[in-house]
């Protein structure tokens, strides 16, 4: 299976260059929407959309893939709730297993049954080491997946989990607040699993503002994802703009 995308991903980390993904839930694709955040992911740049979220109500995964497609050419990456947010229509998959989690069926049960569908079709597969971080309130990922996060004071717990994730052959680290999170997985935590590690480091959740975004590149995250933030706040994305203009 080619391996375009995550072999990009590893020579921009390796050359320094700062990356950033969009987080889109399927819930909220409307024509109208991703007309929207796809001009905003083009003005900065993004280096991917990530599809999915720990819970979809009405949001149909192969119409927001195929709405996304119509409207960029930014790859499309899965990031799958579960074995039940698969499609052909996506370029590649983050294929999770919580380790920050005690519960088996996300760490080994769901990626079981989803690993048959992955091997017939088309869609680049991208083992990933996927580490949930309190934020301070509980998240819809962390009550969907049953699991306790790893404290956000306990930077060494989430350096050897990730550490860990790295031994087992995961080509990604992702330490993740969740969406609605209300911190960012902090930047003592993001340099403590940068010192651990080798594998890209994205950060995700709670990365509201500029201030925040540029903390965790400078803690050494190789990828940060921004989700309701780009929506929420107008001025957001010239902000991002600016700032990897100026990392690059």
């Amino acid at each position: 299976m080619e391996k375009r995308i995550i072999n990009k991903i590893f020579a921009k980390a390796k050359e320094g260059k700062k990356q950033i993904g969009i987080l889109i839930d399927p819930d909220k694709a409307s024509h109208s929407y991703i007309k929207a955040i796809c001009e905003k992911a083009k003005l900065i740049k993004a280096d991917f959309f990530l599809v999915g979220g720990s819970l979809l109500t009405d949001g149909d995964m192969d119409n927001c893939l195929r709405l996304l497609k119509s409207n960029t050419e930014i790859p499309l990456i899965i990031f799958p709730g579960s074995y039940l947010q698969l499609s052909d229509q996506a370029d590649a998959i983050l294929f999770l297993s919580l380790l920050s989690s005690r519960n088996s069926e996300m760490l080994i049960g769901q990626q079981v049954v989803a690993a048959p569908y992955l091997r017939n079709s088309k869609v680049e597969v991208i083992s990933t080491a996927y580490l949930l971080i309190d934020s301070g309130s509980q998240t819809t990922a962390s009550y969907m997946s049953n699991s306790t996060p790893i404290p956000a004071n306990k930077a060494e717990i989430a350096a050897s989990t990730a550490l860990a994730g790295q031994y087992m052959g995961m080509s990604l680290i992702y330490l993740d607040g969740g969406s609605g999170a209300k911190n960012p997985v902090p930047p003592s935590m993001i340099q403590k699993v940068k010192s651990y590690t080798q594998q890209p480091l994205i950060i995700g959740g709670g990365i509201d503002n500029v201030e925040k975004l540029q903390a965790a590149y400078q803690a050494g995250a190789d990828v940060v994802i921004i989700g309701n933030a780009l929506e929420n706040d107008p001025n957001f994305a010239l902000e991002i703009k600016k700032t990897l203009d100026a990392l690059q």
